[in-house]
């Protein structure tokens, strides 16, 4: 059976609606995704919530629900927007979900069997928005707990725990042996710094049923349930086995953001081993956006609604600013000017204007038919093709991008250097026209198959204004010479209605 590509997002917590953080994560992961069904690789892409836990217990009684009702409400909307980012994934996971819960409830019984876990009373503190427990490394010089831990109470009870501190050792050495499984290297070194600095602290999986009610119970201790993170991290592996057929694990790339780096580059390789699992290929870590410059808080208003851009501006315009803005690893600043000027630059007057102005060309002076083929762009298509497929390998979707921008502006300023518009004024040119209309029609459609990971409906509409049927979905397809002489295009539209801004 064939390994498929198998990448996952994380799972988000159904504690309040989607952000721009989230739709962030979510367009990465579909664009590495279609790049690879792009390149002919069998893919499953996974994205889904996490339901469990004492912040979702909280927020249902505040709402007067039981969790469940909560959580199915919320589900819908976080369902409904990711078909709203046009995300191609292959299922759709929630924790609450039977075929997780009771993959969860195997894995606890087999490492419970097995000696990885031991009871034991805990004194201490506990933050209860991060449903953490706290230690005095945690304090602020002043003797309090930063105020990102929200009320920390102080807790005595008794709970199990996962022997970690055993496998910090195995983790160092295999981190080391595989530089490519934490990306970027900034990140890999945080986590081997952290891990030959820090004594491994064994991990609490329990929650005493007297305190928290809504999780999966221990099968071998029914007064508790799951630790929250030990069930959520368990979705990459239960919906794998929930496909038996399909050979997805190990998963190929876990895309996640930076502050739960700890949690999937150290608990989850930890917890794989001890359950007999092999290591997903690549954790790959992006950074967090701001908004002109301050912290996204719904609290000040510093806000950006991925749902209402899309509305006004478009899916396609969405996905391609926050990956032409910001490359996966860093920190990203959000403007409206940046996004408005990208549109207009790039979008409208780059990528747009040069469709609209090759097709409307070769409808005016050719009636819309092809003719014979000349390879002037030839070369510059191929390259951007190469790096293009190169890069989709190394999930480098800010270069890629790059890369194809200049396949459009080349292709621009082609149209400024032979001036099409002057040639059809001349009879003797008939010829040099024709070279010059095959070149742009050509170039639009290698475009259209290389944006297509980044940009679908509007890479499917210059097919469709190509007078192409099907999907430009195959990156074998950009090579040069698709459109044979005497075929006939369809209509020019505007791609990317101009906005007065």
């Amino acid at each position: 059976m064939n390994k498929r590509f198998y990448i996952t997002t994380a799972i988000d917590y159904v504690n309040g609606q989607p952000h721009l953080g989230h739709a962030y994560e979510k367009i990465i992961a579909d664009v590495i995704a279609r790049a690879r069904r792009s390149l002919g690789q069998e893919v499953f892409f996974l994205t889904g919530l996490d339901e469990h836990g004492q912040k979702v217990q909280q927020a249902a009684q505040a709402e007067r629900k039981n969790p469940q009702e909560y959580c199915d409400a919320l589900a819908a909307d976080w369902q409904a927007f990711a078909r709203k980012l046009e995300l191609t994934n292959d299922d759709f996971v929630r924790t609450t979900q039977p075929r997780h819960k009771a993959f969860v409830q195997a894995k606890l019984a087999q490492l419970h069997a097995a000696g990885h876990f031991y009871r034991a009373t805990y004194t201490g503190y506990y933050s209860t928005k991060e449903e953490t427990f706290l230690t005095e490394k945690d304090r602020l010089p002043d003797g309090t707990f930063d105020a990102s831990y929200g009320e920390v109470v102080e807790l005595k009870e008794d709970n199990y725990y996962f022997k970690l501190g055993a496998q910090q050792q195995w983790l160092i050495d295999t981190i080391e042996a595989n530089p490519e499984f934490i990306a970027p290297s900034y990140r890999r070194n945080e986590v081997l710094g952290f891990l030959k600095n820090n004594k491994l602290e064994d991990l609490c999986i329990s929650r005493p049923l007297a305190r928290l009610n809504w999780g999966i119970p221990l099968p071998f201790d029914p007064e508790f349930v799951t630790y929250v993170w030990f069930d959520a991290l368990v979705n990459y592996a239960s919906i794998a086995d929930a496909h038996p057929d399909l050979g997805l694990w190990p998963a190929d790339i876990h895309v996640i953001g930076k502050d739960i780096v700890k949690f999937h580059a150290v608990y989850w390789p930890i917890m794989l081993k001890a359950m007999g699992l092999p290591l997903p290929k690549q954790i790959l870590v992006h950074g967090w956006w701001q908004k002109d410059g301050a912290k996204i808080a719904k609290s000040t208003g510093n806000v950006v609604d991925p749902v209402a851009v899309i509305n006004e501006w478009g899916v396609d315009a969405l996905r391609f600013y926050v990956l032409r803005e910001l490359d996966i690893g860093p920190d990203g600043n959000w403007t409206d000017a940046g996004f408005r000027s990208r549109y207009q630059a790039e979008l409208a007057n780059g990528l747009g204007n040069l469709v609209n102005r090759s097709l409307s060309m070769l409808k005016r002076y050719r009636n819309g038919i092809v003719p014979a083929r000349a390879n002037e762009l030839a070369a510059d298509a191929a390259r951007a093709a190469d790096e293009t497929r190169a890069l989709f390998r190394q999930s480098q979707l800010q270069a890629a991008l790059q890369s194809i921008w200049g396949l459009v502006n080349r292709a621009n300023k082609f149209v400024d250097e032979t001036a099409p518009f002057k040639l059809a004024k001349d009879p003797a040119q008939a010829q040099r026209l024709d070279e010059v209309l095959y070149n742009l029609a050509e170039t639009c459609r290698v475009l259209a198959v290389l944006l297509w990971p980044f940009l679908p409906g509007t890479a499917t509409k210059i097919y469709a204004q190509l007078g192409l049927t099907g999907s430009p979905d195959k990156l074998a397809e950009a090579t040069w010479g698709g459109l044979p002489a005497g075929h006939t295009i369809g209509e020019p539209a505007p791609l990317f209605p101009r906005k007065d801004v």
